[in-house]
């Protein structure tokens, strides 16, 4: 044994043949002779094994475990008790005592509850290095599942992104095939058919390029305190030309009571474009159209109730069934086969949690589909 054992009694001759006892079975013994020398030595060593007599002047072995007990509640404490205090013995052991000897103390009964402190002192050990242990292998895991999951996310972004060039490598194959059989057959139409097919892939990869550094980008939004309606204008004057061209009514109905409030002007800007083109480029594509109606895209904004504002573009033409719902902002996933990157919606979404914020869809197959984005109420000093 090499455990500290705190011997506590205000006899000194027990203190004295009882330490002889102890240090015979390799025990290192600090006598004190009352309760308040006790716990000035325990302050000092903490030991692990405390040996006390109940019936002690002053502070008694009772009071003596229960403020051991408050300090350390792993110190194994052995009662010392007379025939005639087992009452009080029987209380100590309801405070968490180990066990309780009585005097004149039998060599036998004292092993047996030194025997059971080491074997609490020993369990108490297993379960601590059990748990460390345990704590590092989850630890050790948990590190791994990360890097899994890592790994993971970087080959579904590198099969996206390749799927992705794939498509635009072959729409330049394409034109420059279109190209050369209009410098073939010195037939202009060709030509021009091809060089439109080269310009829109070379404009889809700037896009890919602008879309990825876009979504790379670090940190917090850069605020600036703006008219919440004035990217939703600016989107509309865009897409307006290209709306009424294809004979498509775009409707802008900003409202005019929000107050100023901070934004990061070119990403609010960013995610409203993303959302009309969409809209725009599904009525383009016809599809699931209701023909009854006339084709007509909205773009909205109100006060939200707590605060903030509501954008919301809508459309009445397409729709996506919840399949395609449920997949709309992950990366890479487009339902516009080789003219899609995948990334817009995943970047909109982005820039709108970049803002604490949160972007919704609702959307009925052939009847159209609304995104709600809601931004609450912003200060500078939250940039």
């Amino acid at each position: 044994m090499s455990h500290d054992i705190l011997l506590v009694d205000d006899e000194e001759g027990l203190r004295k043949v009882l330490g002889l006892s102890l240090e015979d079975r390799g025990y290192r013994v600090h006598g004190a002779a009352d309760g308040q020398q006790a716990l000035s030595l325990f302050e000092h060593m903490r030991p692990a094994i405390v040996l006390t007599d109940i019936k002690m002047p002053g502070l008694d072995g009772i009071d003596l475990l229960q403020r051991i007990k408050a300090r350390d509640p792993d110190v194994e404490i052995i009662m010392i008790t007379g025939h005639g205090d087992i009452d009080l013995a029987i209380k100590s052991l309801k405070f968490d005592a180990t066990d309780f000897i009585t005097k004149p103390i039998d060599d036998d009964v004292l092993d047996i509850a030194l025997k059971r402190a080491e074997e609490r002192i020993a369990f108490r050990r297993q379960l601590r290095n059990y748990t460390e242990n345990l704590e590092r292998l989850v630890e050790e895991k948990s590190r791994q599942l990360v890097q899994a999951e890592r790994m993971a996310a970087m080959g579904e972004t590198v099969a996206g992104l390749a799927h992705a060039i794939k498509n635009i490598a072959g729409g330049l194959k394409g034109g420059a095939f279109v190209v050369e059989k209009g410098l073939d057959l010195d037939n202009p139409k060709y030509l021009r058919q091809g060089w439109q097919m080269v310009r829109d892939n070379v404009e889809h990869i700037q896009q890919l390029s602008l879309d990825l550094l876009n979504i790379a980008k670090p940190g917090a939004p850069k605020l600036q305190v703006i008219d919440p309606n004035v990217p939703l204008r600016q989107v509309y004057d865009l897409l307006q030309p290209q709306a009424e061209q294809f004979g498509i009514s775009l409707q802008c109905r900003p409202t005019a009571a929000l107050a100023p409030m901070a934004l990061e002007p070119e990403g609010i800007y960013r995610c409203l474009l993303n959302l009309g083109a969409n809209a725009l480029d599904a009525c383009l594509q016809g599809g699931d159209c209701n023909q009854a109606a006339a084709t007509v895209i909205e773009l909205t904004s109100e006060a939200h109730e707590e605060g903030g504002v509501v954008y919301r573009v809508k459309d009445n033409c397409g729709g996506m069934d919840t399949a395609v719902k449920e997949k709309i902002f992950q990366g890479f996933f487009t339902t516009k086969g080789s003219r899609g990157t995948g990334i817009g919606l995943m970047l909109t979404r982005k820039i709108v949690e970049a803002h604490q914020g949160r972007i919704e869809v609702a959307s009925q197959k052939g009847q159209g589909s609304t995104f709600s984005i809601y931004l609450p109420l912003r200060r500078l000093a939250d940039a």
